[in-house]
Protein backbone atom coordinates (compact mmCIF):
# COMPACT_ATOMS: atom_id res chain seq x y z
CA UNK A 1 0.00 0.00 0.00
CA UNK A 2 1.46 3.35 -1.02
CA UNK A 3 2.30 5.53 2.42
CA UNK A 4 0.09 8.47 1.23
CA UNK A 5 -3.49 8.43 -1.16
CA UNK A 6 -3.83 10.96 -3.72
CA UNK A 7 -7.57 11.82 -2.89
CA UNK A 8 -9.93 12.88 -5.75
CA UNK A 9 -10.16 16.02 -6.43
CA UNK A 10 -12.58 17.98 -4.22
CA UNK A 11 -12.60 15.51 -1.97
CA UNK A 12 -10.13 17.25 0.93
CA UNK A 13 -12.78 20.13 0.45
CA UNK A 14 -15.32 17.70 1.40
CA UNK A 15 -12.79 15.94 4.24
CA UNK A 16 -12.17 19.64 5.84
CA UNK A 17 -15.37 20.97 5.57
CA UNK A 18 -16.49 17.80 7.66
CA UNK A 19 -13.49 18.55 10.40
CA UNK A 20 -14.45 22.00 11.02
CA UNK A 21 -18.22 20.44 11.59
CA UNK A 22 -17.27 19.39 14.83
CA UNK A 23 -15.04 22.31 16.15
CA UNK A 24 -13.25 25.50 14.84
CA UNK A 25 -9.60 24.15 14.41
CA UNK A 26 -6.28 25.66 13.54
CA UNK A 27 -4.27 23.92 10.09
CA UNK A 28 -1.88 21.93 11.79
CA UNK A 29 -4.89 20.40 13.99
CA UNK A 30 -7.21 19.68 11.09
CA UNK A 31 -4.59 17.57 9.03
CA UNK A 32 -3.98 15.45 12.65
CA UNK A 33 -7.73 15.05 12.92
CA UNK A 34 -8.27 13.42 9.68
CA UNK A 35 -5.38 11.25 10.03
CA UNK A 36 -6.55 9.81 12.88
CA UNK A 37 -10.00 9.21 11.83
CA UNK A 38 -9.16 7.72 8.80
CA UNK A 39 -6.79 5.62 10.74
CA UNK A 40 -3.38 7.02 9.40
CA UNK A 41 -4.75 6.19 5.73
CA UNK A 42 -5.09 9.59 4.54
CA UNK A 43 -2.45 12.26 5.46
CA UNK A 44 -2.92 15.72 4.08
CA UNK A 45 0.12 17.85 3.43
CA UNK A 46 0.50 21.35 3.74
CA UNK A 47 1.18 21.75 0.06
CA UNK A 48 -2.60 20.73 -0.32
CA UNK A 49 -3.68 21.92 3.28
CA UNK A 50 -3.13 25.82 3.22
CA UNK A 51 -4.51 26.07 -0.27
CA UNK A 52 -7.80 24.27 0.19
CA UNK A 53 -7.76 26.46 3.17
CA UNK A 54 -7.57 29.52 1.29
CA UNK A 55 -9.72 28.23 -1.74
CA UNK A 56 -12.45 27.32 0.64
CA UNK A 57 -12.13 30.38 2.93
CA UNK A 58 -12.16 32.94 -0.50
CA UNK A 59 -15.67 30.94 -1.34
CA UNK A 60 -16.72 31.78 2.63
CA UNK A 61 -17.09 27.98 3.55
CA UNK A 62 -15.27 28.67 6.46
CA UNK A 63 -13.95 31.70 7.94
CA UNK A 64 -10.87 32.30 9.86
CA UNK A 65 -9.66 34.01 13.27
CA UNK A 66 -6.03 34.32 14.84
CA UNK A 67 -6.12 32.58 18.52
CA UNK A 68 -3.60 30.69 20.89
CA UNK A 69 -2.78 26.95 20.12
CA UNK A 70 -2.65 24.35 22.84
CA UNK A 71 0.95 24.87 23.30
CA UNK A 72 0.21 28.69 23.09
CA UNK A 73 1.63 29.53 19.96
CA UNK A 74 -0.56 31.98 17.80
CA UNK A 75 -2.71 30.33 15.21
CA UNK A 76 -5.08 30.97 12.48
CA UNK A 77 -8.61 28.64 13.57
CA UNK A 78 -11.16 27.88 10.64
CA UNK A 79 -14.53 27.12 11.26
CA UNK A 80 -17.61 26.28 9.30
CA UNK A 81 -20.30 29.69 7.85
CA UNK A 82 -23.61 28.50 7.29
CA UNK A 83 -22.58 28.92 4.20
CA UNK A 84 -20.45 26.14 4.36
CA UNK A 85 -22.70 23.98 6.76
CA UNK A 86 -25.06 23.88 3.86
CA UNK A 87 -21.98 23.12 1.03
CA UNK A 88 -21.12 20.41 3.21
CA UNK A 89 -24.50 18.87 3.02
CA UNK A 90 -24.83 19.09 -0.95
CA UNK A 91 -20.78 17.19 -0.89
CA UNK A 92 -22.12 14.31 1.35
CA UNK A 93 -25.35 14.11 -0.91
CA UNK A 94 -22.61 13.74 -3.84
CA UNK A 95 -19.94 11.66 -2.41
CA UNK A 96 -22.95 9.36 -1.51
CA UNK A 97 -24.12 9.12 -5.09
CA UNK A 98 -20.57 8.68 -6.49
CA UNK A 99 -19.16 6.01 -4.25
CA UNK A 100 -22.86 4.47 -5.09
CA UNK A 101 -22.09 4.50 -8.71
CA UNK A 102 -18.40 3.41 -8.22
CA UNK A 103 -19.34 0.41 -5.95
CA UNK A 104 -21.84 -0.47 -8.97
CA UNK A 105 -19.15 -0.92 -11.21
CA UNK A 106 -17.04 -2.83 -9.22
CA UNK A 107 -19.73 -5.45 -8.36
CA UNK A 108 -19.53 -4.50 -4.97
CA UNK A 109 -22.94 -4.29 -2.84
CA UNK A 110 -24.72 -0.97 -2.44
CA UNK A 111 -25.97 -0.10 0.85
CA UNK A 112 -30.15 0.56 0.54
CA UNK A 113 -29.81 3.76 2.47
CA UNK A 114 -28.29 5.22 -0.35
Amino acid sequence: MPTSTDLLQGTLDLLILQTLAHEPMHGWGIAQRIQQVSREVLQIGQGSLYPALYRLEYKGWIKAEWGSSENNRKAKFYRLTPTGAKQLQSEVETWDRLSAAIALVLGRPVEASR
